[in-house]
This record gives C-alpha cells, structure tokens and sequence, in this order.
C-alpha cells in the first residue's frame, strides 16, 4: 500500500491529574481555546485551531508517574510554532508562570530548527517546536 489510508490527526486525548489547570496550561498560556467540556466524564476539549486536545481527568489518583525510559506510553507530545519569537514568547509565558521547563528554546541537532521541552501541571512532557525556516 503506497497512499496512506489516514489524514492527520484529528485530536490527541491525554488523561491529566489536575484537570482544570492542564486546561488553563492551553487556554491562558498558549491562547488555544475551550471547545467544551463534558461534566460526566470529566474532560475538557482545547484546540489552537488546527489541532483538538482532549484533557481527560483521572478517575484515580495515578499510583506512579510516567517515566519515559521506563514505560510504555505517549514519550512527549510536540505543537509546531510559527517562528522563533513565538518559541521564545512561550518559553518566556512558561518560565514567568513557574513552568517545570526541561530546557530552553536551543537548537535541534545542528539547527536551523530550534525547539524546547516543558512539562503541563498534570506531568506530560510537552515540546515546542520552530522548523527554522
């Protein structure tokens, strides 16, 4: 089979343990907007537009937290940006709101592309990424 059968992606779901403040990490630090919600689940739906995030909330407090050289699962999730002052404007937002950053924007490899590595309020790696052209 020669043509792929899918065509992007549609969402990511991603099950959180501190709901409301993943939302807020995508609404007020990233400008995405608020979809919807479903109280019964509960989860909240964010999207830049192009993209849907679909924050599902725990229904137990997670015993151990992810590790991503030791279990199977999503390693990090990565959101294209524009150009490099957006890559610096979030690193900027992420760092004056207390943001776990992994690292700073820096170059990918040998560049030009740069990106850099957060963590949301409920632990997932979350990368930013500028293809440098």
């Amino acid at each position: 089979m020669s043509t792929p059968i899918t065509k992007g992606t549609h969402h990511i779901g991603l099950t959180v343990s501190k709901l409301e403040e993943s939302a807020n990490f995508f609404t007020s630090l990233l400008g995405w907007k608020e979809v919807r919600r479903n109280e019964e689940y509960p989860a909240i739906y964010v999207s830049d537009g192009s993209i849907m995030v679909t924050l599902w909330a725990t229904k137990e407090k997670p015993s151990i937290q992810f590790n991503k050289n030791k279990n199977i699962g999503l390693h990090h999730v990565a959101f294209h940006v524009e150009n490099e002052d957006a890559l610096n404007t979030i690193h900027k937002r992420l760092a004056n709101n207390g943001t776990n950053i992994e690292f700073a924007p820096e170059l990918l490899g040998k560049g030009p592309a740069k990106h850099m590595m957060c963590y949301e309020p409920s632990g997932i790696r979350v990368e930013f990424i500028w293809l440098g052209n």
